[in-house]
């Protein structure tokens, strides 16, 4: 898969949250595709919801410029602290495998001979999910789960590297058909575009210090402590709406919210999970930290997930998409992928 990269400069538009400087990142991912490694995800900055008095939903994971064009080839408990006690130590929970696909639902298999080649577009900068290659080809998560898809069908595929502000154009106009780039499902996208079936989550997840780890959080384990947020986000508002008892913190970006909490000037921090999952395994963390508790998923706040974007109507690549997908989840393909990539879970 033999590619000359374009080189791209200017705003990234629909980032959640940058894990990492833009000089560096690049080699970071080359770095992880080699050994493993963390990724955030890509979406429209989540708008703060009205608040809603509903539980806490947790999620109880399952074990288990022209663009280049390059074809792809198929692969061959914590109990609640009383008042006044010592809040005691514990490990943090071991590596967990998602599943976004339900045993119960298997997808029908739809006539794939109709589908001759699937040209996918995925955006050129964005590691570990997409960017180029040491040896100039395509990689990252997205483009790895592609070349299984095609391998999973059985037919011809070709992935568009583009800037990530030109993919909607790029696929309204039929210069590709379908987007495999970190897409967040939102209403405003579903105007426009169909999707598969998730095929990750952004959950949200608190981080501590290392000597303060705790395997579960509820509300009340929180009372009276301080949790930073990043102000104006949907992680805020949650900690508004849930977690009322808490000591909030606001700060105006990751840097500054990730500093106070190696400082000690707060207990907490809450927010954007796979982000958080790439420092904390990052050189920047310096070792400190660590999850507390399980992800929080709930979409009214963390969205409907990732998922495969093609134009409206094409019934017949969305449901292919989608028996393929739950395919490689059936065959532990996708679990090596996943784990491949996220050493440390966010989940």
């Amino acid at each position: 898969m033999q590619v000359s990269q374009p080189s791209f400069t200017g705003p990234r538009p629909f980032v959640l949250a940058q894990a990492a400087p833009k000089t560096c990142r690049l080699a970071l991912a080359v770095a992880l595709m080699l050994a493993g490694g963390f990724a955030q995800a890509q979406s429209p900055k989540p708008s703060s919801p009205a608040p809603t008095q509903a539980a806490p939903i947790q999620a109880a994971p399952t074990q288990a410029a022209p663009a280049q064009v390059a074809p792809i080839q198929p692969a061959p408990v914590q109990a609640a602290p009383g008042p006044g006690s010592v809040r005691p130590v514990v490990e943090a929970a071991p590596q967990a495998v998602p599943g976004f696909w339900d045993p119960r639902r298997r997808p029908d298999r739809p006539d794939l001979s109709r589908i001759t080649v699937i040209r996918f577009l995925t955006e050129t900068d964005y590691p570990p999910f997409n960017f180029t290659g040491p040896d100039g080809n395509p990689a990252g998560f997205n483009v790895d789960l592609a070349r299984m898809i095609c391998d999973e069908i059985k037919v011809t595929c070709t992935v568009q590297m583009r800037r990530f502000e030109t993919l909607l154009d790029a696929i309204s106009s039929n210069r590709g058909d379908a987007i495999i780039a970190s897409l967040a499902v939102t209403p405003q996208l579903r105007a426009r575009l169909d999707f598969s079936d998730p095929y990750y989550r952004v959950p949200a997840r608190f981080v501590s210090r290392r000597d303060s780890v705790m395997r579960e959080i509820k509300p009340e384990f929180l009372e009276g402590r301080k949790v930073g947020a990043i102000a104006g986000t949907s992680h805020e508002a949650y900690l508004k709406t849930m977690f009322t008892d808490v000591e909030l913190h606001a700060y105006p970006n990751d840097d500054s919210l990730r500093a106070a909490l190696r400082r000690g000037e707060v207990d907490f921090i809450f927010g954007d999970a796979i982000s958080l999952a790439f420092w904390i395994n990052g050189t920047d963390s310096g070792d400190c930290c660590a999850f507390s508790g399980g992800p929080f998923v709930e979409s009214r706040y963390f969205g409907e997930g990732i998922g495969i974007a093609v134009r409206k109507g094409n019934d017949l690549l969305r449901q292919s998409l989608n028996w393929a997908l739950f395919r490689l989840w059936e065959k532990g393909r996708y679990t090596d992928l996943w784990l491949r990539y996220f050493s440390i879970s966010p989940f």
